[in-house]
């Protein structure tokens, strides 16, 4: 069970350092710590605990779990870089809550993978939004709908604010996959599974039904090839696959035999090469036929192949990510590890935004993508524009009027894309090193939050910066006894 524990935070005058001294208050760690909810954090992660054992290990506070993973995206850095770090540094213990300067790490580097899983990209998503909702400023109430309209809907002819969407690709850290290369690692995988499991079977005749040399030889024929012809690829791709469907034939009569330990050990593997050699054998069937839920990786089943067209690359193997920023401030519409249509995500969008200010956005700027009847009847019932110009021809004295819009629009946008090409250069949202489909997901989300804290701080410091200047200004003026009577005290 997990214990609740004071949740105020310490002055940076009150922390011990190692050699003595004191911490500056200026420092961004500091900033960092003033601005995340661990109100929230500790609610979020004490609902994860159950019972509670008289002789177990008291649970790792919410403070270090959080702040840990937090660090671990903000620096983009591995686990154990994570735990050496916060060992290193006096304003990281400071911001996950230590009262004095410890040098040892305060858990194991594999923790954090379980501390990703307690939080969850849910629980992540709501600690985004609260740290928007105290910082935003505070916004006049709508006024009451005209000619009794129904303010629950909307039509108050007060929308506010401006939302701008786009999606991006975040790539898993895998090897680029071909048929040829997941069709050999599938056959080493259950060879490896006969080689377990050989010693609780009858022994009889050879552990294979082929040469495991030729097999590997066949395989780096094709594989150290700069340039191979097709019909070389094609004849290795029916060899390996051939050879896989045999491994998986012998082990779905063998393995239900063998002891209960190594059945569950081996199942869940097992399970995913099968499909691949089901998938791999369709694709092979029928050639340019699509296969659903294409799996292309053995360790993480979870990922897909998606389609972005982009320059770089046609096709990126990782989770899709719908975002949409507001005043600065970037949320996650809509993530899966399956390819999605960005447009069909408008309207659930727009209801999240009425749902965090209570009304419509003004406007939605967005690509063609989202511009569909069904997008588009939505934003004009409810008042919103939609960028872009209007279905049908347009009139002759739209075209200018059109054209400046567009423009406007187009220079507004850059917005969204500057913050995706952020999180993927700083953050790390370009490849995701996380296994595990939870975590991966969640890695996703805090580097979409540790960007959302910097660029508070940011607005803090120019916030204040604007405010000094202004002060300064009124001192002078008053010292030439210049608008005296007017100026603030």
């Amino acid at each position: 069970m997990y214990k609740k524990r004071n949740r105020a935070q310490m002055t940076v005058e009150d922390f011990t350092p190692l050699l003595g001294g004191k911490l500056d208050a200026e420092n961004r760690w500091v900033k960092m710590s003033k601005i995340v909810p661990w109100d929230l954090v500790e609610e979020i992660y004490a609902s994860t605990f159950k019972d509670a054992r008289p002789d177990g290990r008291p649970p790792i506070s919410s403070r270090i779990a959080f702040g840990a993973l937090y660090i671990k995206e903000a620096e983009n850095l591995s686990q154990r870089d994570t735990l050496q770090h916060i060992s290193e540094n006096v304003y990281m213990q400071y911001f996950v809550g230590l009262t004095e300067f410890n040098p040892k790490p305060l858990f194991e580097s594999a923790m954090l993978s379980q501390f990703a899983m307690r939080f969850g990209k849910e629980g992540i998503e709501r600690i985004n939004e609260e740290i928007y909702r105290r910082m935003r400023p505070p916004a006049d109430p709508p006024e009451g709908p005209p000619d009794g309209g129904d303010a629950s809907n909307g039509n108050d002819g007060k929308n506010r604010g401006t939302m701008i969407l786009d999606a991006t690709a975040a790539p898993a850290d895998i090897r680029y996959p071909t048929d040829l290369s997941l069709l050999n690692e599938c056959r080493e995988g259950t060879e490896k599974i006969i080689d377990d499991v050989w010693g609780q079977t009858e022994r009889k005749g050879h552990k294979t039904a082929y040469s495991r040399k030729k097999a590997r030889k066949g395989y780096l024929k094709i594989a150290k090839q700069r340039k191979p012809r097709k019909n070389q690829i094609k004849q290795a791709v029916r060899e390996q696959l051939e050879c896989l469907e045999k491994n998986v034939e012998w082990l779905e009569e063998v393995l239900p035999k063998v002891r209960a330990e190594d059945y569950l050990k081996h199942l869940g593997r097992f399970e995913t090469i099968r499909e691949i050699a089901r998938q791999q054998r369709f694709h092979f069937d029928n050639p340019g036929k699509p296969v659903p839920n294409r799996i292309v990786s053995v360790r993480q089943p979870h990922i897909r192949p998606i389609v972005r067209g982009k320059a770089r690359g046609e096709v990126e193997f990782g989770q899709k990510i719908g975002l949409s920023v507001v005043d600065g401030f970037v949320f996650i519409e809509t993530q899966s590890w399956d390819n999605f249509a960005e447009g069909r995500t408008l309207i659930a969008s727009a209801e999240k935004y009425r749902g965090r200010h209570g009304v419509y956005p003004e406007a939605i700027l967005a690509d063609t993508t989202y511009r569909n009847r069904e997008n588009i009847k939505f934003c004009k019932e409810r008042g919103i524009r939609l960028s872009g110009p209007r279905l049908g021809r347009p009139k002759a004295s739209e075209i200018e009027a059109n054209r400046e819009q567009a423009y406007q629009d187009s220079c507004d946008r850059n917005e969204v894309e500057g913050r995706i090409g952020i999180g993927k250069r700083r953050y790390g949202l370009d490849l995701i090193y996380a296994r595990l489909e939870e975590t991966g997901e969640v890695e996703g989300a805090m580097n979409i939050l540790a960007m959302n804290v910097a660029h508070v701080i940011r607005v803090l410091l120019r916030f204040f910066a604007k405010l000094a200047g202004f002060s300064v200004l009124c001192l002078k003026l008053r010292r030439d006894n210049l608008f005296a009577e007017s100026l603030p005290a």
